[in-house]
């Protein structure tokens, strides 16, 4: 298969792990004969430096003519500390999502068995979880209207949903659903905001054409609890952007490190696939970020694409190395940690 591949590097530790994942690919379509022709682009802080604008017109048309994109990560401290400044990295990422139309982020969350005691959370509780979340990524408070009135001493952000951008956000969750344990919670806070009680009434409606799937419905603050406690008890999640956002990273902490946790945010067409971690600026060119994350990202992809046999082999070469200490410095925990550059070396070679 010849595949065209958009490469949004990004800032910070972005283009650390992005190399290692392009060599972990490269090394993929070398052993399947397949062809990658990678195709770079600028975003976030780096594309401000360059051209003033986080997600440039040249870019998009990078990731419109692509079959994918691998994504690194953005942000950079001179913004997150200037609550003034008018243009932000982020809005990059927002503005991608926007007009690739990705929709859909897909969070999956499972464990390691040799890194179950590496989790803060207890080996009873974790092990066997093996859940996903999909959230959706372009409507809600992120792109609601916001702004400040009364001299700017008060501030609002507007949380807006229309049906169907619910509708097609639940179909891929009983999609998903239906190929996995066939089990579907419904996250919201329908108790107390119009936006979730159009969500649930909406995901209830479509309830009669997937009889198969058992659909629960969950306040988000109960999910936050139970992620915790019982997280082996959900397996499909569908939720909002915002509630989203902070559960997928609450759910991160199971598996022992955000450095291992990728996600796909899907669309009509293109996919887009990341780490779920930030850019980490203060590890910026010290080779100690942890590349797994967004190596099982392309794995992701691959499968996107219907290489499963290509994305099994990724994750074979991700499990080896954790089970043989192949590991940066947050998962060491006292033993040898390696660098960045040298676990994609290792995952390369073992591919």
């Amino acid at each position: 298969m010849k595949l065209n591949i958009a490469v949004l590097a990004g800032d910070g530790i972005g283009p650390e792990v992005i190399d290692q994942a392009v060599k972990v690919a490269d090394a993929i379509a070398t052993k399947f004969k397949h062809e990658i022709n990678w195709k770079p682009a600028l975003t976030g802080a780096a594309a401000i430096d360059a051209v003033g604008e986080p997600y440039p017109d040249e870019t998009h048309e990078i990731c419109v003519a692509s079959d994918a994109v691998l994504f690194g990560a953005i942000g950079h401290p001179r913004f997150d500390n200037d609550p003034s400044a008018k243009v932000r990295p982020e809005q990059g990422l927002l503005k991608m999502r926007k007009k690739l139309g990705l929709f859909a982020n897909v969070r999956p969350t499972f464990t390691f068995p040799s890194l179950l005691d590496k989790s803060p959370l207890k080996r009873e509780r974790i092990e066997g979880t093996d859940l996903v979340f999909l959230r959706e990524l372009t409507g809600g408070i992120y792109f609601g209207e916001k702004g400040r009135r009364d001299a700017g001493e008060t501030a609002f952000d507007n949380c807006v949903y229309t049906r169907a951008e619910v509708t097609r956000l639940a179909k891929k969750g009983f999609e998903l659903a239906m190929t996995r344990s066939k089990k579907l919670c419904c996250v919201d806070k329908a108790n107390v905001l119009e936006t979730s009680r159009l969500w649930r009434e909406t995901v209830q409606a479509m309830e009669k054409d997937y009889p198969e799937v058992t659909v629960s419905y969950e306040f988000v603050d109960a999910v936050a609890m139970r992620l915790v406690q019982w997280p082996n008890s959900y397996d499909v999640l569908i939720t909002e952007n915002l509630f989203g956002d902070i559960l997928t990273d609450e759910a991160s902490v199971i598996s022992g490190s955000m450095g291992l946790m990728p996600s796909a945010s899907l669309g009509k067409s293109i996919g887009l696939f990341e780490p779920i971690h930030g850019s980490y600026p203060q590890a910026t060119g010290l080779n100690i970020a942890n590349p797994m994350a967004t190596v099982l990202s392309a794995a992701m992809m691959f499968e996107n694409f219907g290489l499963q046999q290509e994305g099994q082999a990724i994750r074979n070469a991700v499990n080896t190395a954790l089970d043989k200490g192949i590991v940066t410095e947050d998962l060491a925990d006292g033993g040898t940690a390696y660098g960045t550059k040298e676990v994609g070396d290792w995952l390369a070679a073992n591919v």
